[in-house]
């Protein structure tokens, strides 16, 4: 069994994907199908070519050169109106973000310190990097797997420390198992299980997922260990919640389920389950429209950057109905909505490839330099750092946020703001035919396409804070 590796990735002309994987609590579970013998990841990324610049290139230049529009740190931290907690000395300081990646970043210590020092960001207190389920291989800048996982890191590691620049950051490398490039997620348990029984951080953001009937209700319960002991241990855990829109992948990772399918971990009522959102920023990070939900599936620009094609191919955000997981009780609020399952997503972030991030990167495989990112593999560092954010304000990890969201969406708190356009329908051909698996809409309130909507961090950090820290 796969799951694929979870974020979007390009710049001047193709794309790698990443997708997410976490776990939870005991809730009855209707069987999907048979569950696999194993579960193993293995990272479904595509060669990507750089940024044609010696630095990070501006939203303007982007548009002129590859055709979508790019944001910087300081543009991310604007449209969540980050500077004003900043101003109170509120950057995440106490606090440990833990990134979990099979193989990690070779060179993920020194492309931080160049990120840093050219996008103005402060160096984080620490970049520590662990490996407690064993060594992982010697860097192979011809496995297009370990590659792909070293892109990854880079984006979970840059962006959550441009949300919270005062945290600490601990990155879990795995080893792999069988061929390099692959990752049992066993190994992945394990390494979470370390960092929570010796209390090393406060919140875990991972950015990889699987289709639940791809992995089969019988694996996931064998690997929900790490989220139970998360849960009692007082630690939150992020997902994304995919990159394909209603649709997900089958088993083979090649050809996609026909009907509308939501992905594990991200379904997991342990885990927070982070959409995505399109951006459309100035150049100063005000915002010229309001949020949507992001789908760059009919767009042209966008499946020639990432498929080589002109789509449609499934490019959006993940969203829908459980099959695993029963409705848990903080989603009662919204049972009309999610009926007896589990509803995902939770809460968003931006996440669109036609308007993605500038990150740095260094290592062997493809030319050192910047390069634009996108994915739900964006959207779970950056609300891993907003989370870390809150964590210093109530002065202790906060565990499992979800009861407090959707209490804070039922008192309508200022700092959960609505995304009210878009959808997740997605369209492709396979098998000689063209198929659509239509989606959610958005909307006021609660909706399987972005969750509760996104966040204004000024007003949502002390609320969340206030609330779950109790």
């Amino acid at each position: 069994m796969f799951l694929a590796h979870g974020a979007r990735a390009w710049a001047a002309g193709t794309l790698g994907v990443a997708l997410a994987a976490t776990a939870a609590a005991g809730l009855a579970l209707t069987p999907p199908g048979p569950a696999p013998g194993g579960v193993i990841i293995s990272p479904g990324v595509r060669h990507l070519e750089h940024e044609a610049r010696l630095g990070s290139s501006t939203t303007a230049q982007c548009e002129q050169t590859i055709h979508i529009a790019c944001y910087n740190p300081v543009q991310i931290q604007r449209a969540y109106s980050l500077p004003a907690l900043y101003a109170h000395g509120i950057t995440g300081k106490g606090a440990t973000i833990v990134i979990v990646d099979p193989y990690g970043s070779p060179t993920i210590l020194s492309d931080l310190r160049d990120f840093d020092s050219t996008e103005s960001v402060p160096n984080p207190p620490s970049l520590q990097i662990i490996r407690p389920a064993g060594a992982v291989p010697a860097f192979n800048p011809h496995n297009a797997g370990m590659v792909g996982w070293a892109s990854e890191t880079t984006l979970d590691v840059e962006y959550a420390h441009t949300i919270a620049p005062g945290a600490k950051i601990l990155l879990v490398e795995t080893p792999g198992g069988g061929k390099a490039g692959t990752v049992s997620m066993e190994q992945i348990v394990t390494a979470e299980k370390y960092v929570i029984s010796h209390h090393l951080g406060g919140v875990i953001s991972q950015s990889f997922v699987a289709t639940e009937q791809a992995v089969g209700s019988a694996a996931i319960q064998s690997l929900r260990g790490a989220y139970q002991a998360a849960y009692s241990s007082h630690v939150t855990v992020l997902a994304g919640a995919g990159d394909s829109g209603a649709a997900g992948f089958q088993a083979n990772q090649q050809s996609y389920y026909t009907y509308p399918v939501t992905s594990w971990p991200a379904s997991d009522p342990l885990v927070t389950a982070v959409g995505g959102t399109r951006l459309n920023l100035g150049a100063s990070g005000s915002r010229n429209a309001a949020d949507t939900v992001w789908n760059d599936t009919y767009s042209q620009t966008a499946n020639q950057l990432v498929n080589g094609d002109n789509g449609p191919n499934p490019l959006a955000g993940g969203g829908g109905k459980s099959v695993v997981f029963g409705r848990p009780s903080y989603q009662s609020g919204v049972g009309g909505v999610v009926g007896a399952h589990r509803g995902v997503p939770d809460i968003s972030m931006s996440a669109a490839c036609t308007g993605a991030v500038n990150v740095y990167q260094s290592f062997g495989g493809e030319p050192p330099g910047w390069y634009a990112l996108c994915g739900t593999s964006e959207s779970a560092p950056l609300f891993a750092g907003i989370v870390a954010l809150a964590d210093q304000v109530a002065g202790h990890p906060l565990g499992l946020i979800n009861p407090a969201l959707y209490k804070l969406a039922s008192e309508h708190a200022a700092g959960i703001v609505s995304v009210r356009s878009g959808n997740n329908t997605v369209s492709f051909r396979q098998g000689g035919r063209s198929h659509t698996v239509h989606g959610f809409g958005a909307g006021s309130g609660y909706n399987l396409a972005a969750g509760l909507g996104t966040v204004n961090a000024q007003y949502f950090v002390p609320e969340l804070a206030r609330l779950a820290g109790h």
